[in-house]
């Protein structure tokens, strides 16, 4: 495996989550600075939206809309550059904090959660994806989820593979590419003990996953095997990761030195990048 070193191209950041690459800048959510910022990959950075209620994963509409998980009040909420608006309450289906999600190119987000309250002590339970369609209409996705975390989509949109945090695995689904309907499961790869958070798919088929606690980015094939692994280096922990760029080769990293709502007054966070050999591909 080659070496590779990330380099900083901002920093400050509470805690950042959900990277994706749109329009020529990496977009992101700062959780506890409740905002969502725009980056470019020399580091100029640009305040796009506040969410009150601690901003999450990201995906854009078909007319060009953001959406926007909103954590802590399970809404998804659609922001059309002035004015943001409620797009779904998931509130009837999941009583913990929403997290990550993939947006298909129809506007179909597929949307983790916790499953429990991790933070106030509840016991581990597992949970479900909510698929909320292009209309705002909810409804219940696969459900037996250890924690359903970064997602992604195939370029032919035959496949889901989401990362079970808590089952330290990836889940591949069977997808109806023109409904999106979700069918037959398989695990795609066990990461044990690896941890996934946020993820990037290549156009080889190989995974990026942000590994918050083993400190790296490392990217897997279907079946397990691990062709590369990044150190986030000096005690850091990756929480995600987007690739992106001019050729899709940058990978953007989320880092930190920690997590949790302790952490909200501290700005350890930081946007780290590094070139790698093959380009992104599906969605996000």
């Amino acid at each position: 495996m080659a070496s590779r070193e990330l380099t900083t191209i901002l920093d400050g950041l509470a805690f950042g989550e959900g990277p994706r690459w749109h329009d020529g800048r990496l977009w992101f959510s700062d959780f506890y600075r409740h905002e969502v910022v725009a980056v470019t990959p020399d580091g100029d950075r640009e305040h796009q939206v506040e969410v009150a209620n601690q901003p999450s994963g990201l995906g854009w509409t078909a007319d060009g809309d953001l959406l926007v998980v909103s954590m802590l009040d399970r809404r998804l909420l659609r922001w059309d550059g002035e004015t943001l608006t409620e797009h779904a309450d998931l509130s009837s289906l999941v009583s913990a904090p929403c997290n990550d999600m993939v947006v298909d190119g129809d506007g179909r987000a597929y949307v983790g959660n916790f499953g429990f309250e991790y933070e106030k002590g509840e016991t581990f339970v597992e949970t479900m994806l909510v698929i909320v369609e292009p209309d705002g209409t909810v409804a219940p996705g696969p459900d037996e989820l250890a924690f359903p975390n970064g997602t992604v989509i195939t370029p032919d949109g035959a496949t889901l593979i989401v990362g079970e945090s808590w089952g330290r695995r990836l889940t591949a689904f069977e997808r109806d590419p023109a409904t999106g309907a979700l069918g037959e499961r398989r695990v795609w790869a066990d990461l044990a003990p690896g941890v996934p958070d946020g993820i990037c798919l290549d156009t080889d088929g190989g995974i990026w996953v942000g590994d918050p606690r083993n400190g790296e980015v490392f990217r897997v094939l279907e079946g397990g095997e691990v062709t590369d692994r990044i150190s986030c280096g000096d005690g850091r922990h990756a929480f995600a990761c987007m690739l992106g760029g001019d050729d899709g080769t940058t990978l953007f990293v989320v880092t930190n030195v920690g997590s949790g709502s302790a952490r909200a007054d501290d700005r350890d966070g930081r946007i780290e990048k590094v070139e790698v050999d093959v380009p992104g591909a599906g969605w996000p």
